[in-house]
């Protein structure tokens, strides 16, 4: 198909409960949208777990959707954002996924950890990719799938494995099978790249057993990543970065001191950190803030995993409330919370806390509590938890010029 005077940017914005596709134009107005919820699977106490197939299916409903809307001739260029630390494992000659992606919430990494806490790796890991030992992060997922998946490991003795987090996933699809590449910002997470280079780590590879074969090659954010066929279109791929990468970015937090709060299924918080890797003495992450033109820009970042996920709960779960944008109003009915305390550590707690074995509780209950203080205790959690991240920051020695938060 001839494509006339594209101008558009279509972007998959690939999340923890949904992924969508929205379709910008030059003044950044979203002309069109689609979303497609994203199936939860809960296995075991701590682990959740995503149908690879439905991510890649879903992600691919939506982008049709909005070609279908915008013309597909009109879309100038591919961006991805995603969910991180999530790691997917498929065949490199059939494609095809060969088990469910493991989240970045599941715990099941936390044996792995330990024994790598107990091997004396945790300064070398930290000293090399910023990050603390934690089975949130690729690594312990990785290794945990090599030894439990007979489909992961056998495919990793015959050379056929690729792994990736969605990002790489969602690339080799698109295009076809032709790249397997994930961005730096996204290799940040894996607990395999070195930050100071965004390359990954020799060492640490072979000590974990993680095949390096398998492991998809490291980008910019941005440049010619491949080619997307859209509806007949072949569309260039343009753009990639783990969803809190992205947000900074879209939050225009370009210079030092400046500081993003997302609120999504968790709480996210990056400050912009400068041309350096940070170092954080208060158990806060260094991170990439992106890479260009092969220059890396740094943050430092809190990250905790139960906030709108904990909305979620109390509707899905336990069935306080029928929608979640209930959840705002209940909880201004009352004046506090009335003594109840909710600690949403329902897959443990992340900064700057890093507790893999703890979790969640409700205190202070009495014959007087209704589902108002509940819900606002809730909400409470998350602000606390917030708070917690800020605080940390500013005992790192972070100087905050704002905060700009979304969600």
């Amino acid at each position: 198909m001839n494509r006339r005077d594209p101008d558009l940017i279509l972007v998959i914005d690939e999340g923890t409960t949904s992924t969508r596709a929205l379709a910008f134009d030059r003044a950044g107005t979203i002309v069109a949208s689609a979303v497609r919820a994203i199936t939860q699977h809960y296995p075991a106490s701590g682990w959740v777990e995503h149908d690879a197939d439905e991510l890649w299916c879903l992600s691919r409903a939506c982008v049709d959707e909005v070609a279908t809307t915008v013309g597909p001739d009109r879309i100038a260029c591919l961006g991805v954002t995603n969910q991180r630390e999530t790691v997917v494992f498929w065949d490199r000659l059939t494609g095809a996924a060969l088990a469910p992606a493991i989240v970045w919430q599941d715990r099941r990494g936390a044996a792995v950890c330990d024994q790598w806490r107990a091997d004396g790796l945790v300064p070398a890991i930290q000293a090399t990719t910023g990050l603390v030992l934690d089975p949130y992060f690729s690594a312990s997922k990785i290794v945990w799938a090599l030894a439990n998946w007979p489909s992961v490991a056998d495919a990793a003795a015959t050379g056929a494995l690729m792994l990736g987090t969605v990002d790489a996933w969602l690339l080799f699809k698109l295009t076809g099978g032709a790249v397997h590449s994930t961005d730096a910002t996204n290799a940040s997470r894996t607990l395999l790249m070195d930050l100071a280079t965004c390359a990954w780590d020799a060492d640490l590879i072979a000590r974990f057993g993680v095949p390096a074969t398998a492991l998809p090659t490291i980008t910019d954010c941005a440049g010619a990543l491949g080619f997307a066929t859209i509806a007949g279109c072949q569309v260039p791929v343009a753009g990639c970065a783990g969803d809190q990468h992205a947000a900074a970015i879209g939050q225009a937090c370009l210079s030092p001191g400046m500081v993003k709060a997302t609120f999504g299924t968790g709480t996210f918080v990056l400050a912009h950190a400068g041309a350096a890797p940070p170092i954080s003495s208060h158990r806060l992450l260094a991170t990439l803030a992106w890479r260009l033109d092969g220059v890396a820009a740094y943050a430092i970042e809190g990250s905790v995993f139960t906030a709108g996920a904990a909305v979620q709960w109390l509707r899905d779960g336990i069935g306080v409330i029928a929608s979640a944008p209930e959840t705002e109003a209940l909880a201004r009915s009352v004046p506090n919370s009335g003594g109840v305390v909710v600690v949403p550590a329902f897959t443990g707690m992340g900064a700057p806390h890093w507790r893999a074995d703890v979790r969640g509780i409700i205190t202070g209950l009495t014959a007087a509590t209704t589902r108002a203080h509940l819900a606002r205790a809730t909400l409470e959690a998350v602000v606390q938890q917030t708070a917690d991240l800020l605080d940390a920051l500013a005992a790192d020695g972070v100087t905050t010029t704002c905060l700009r938060v979304d969600g």
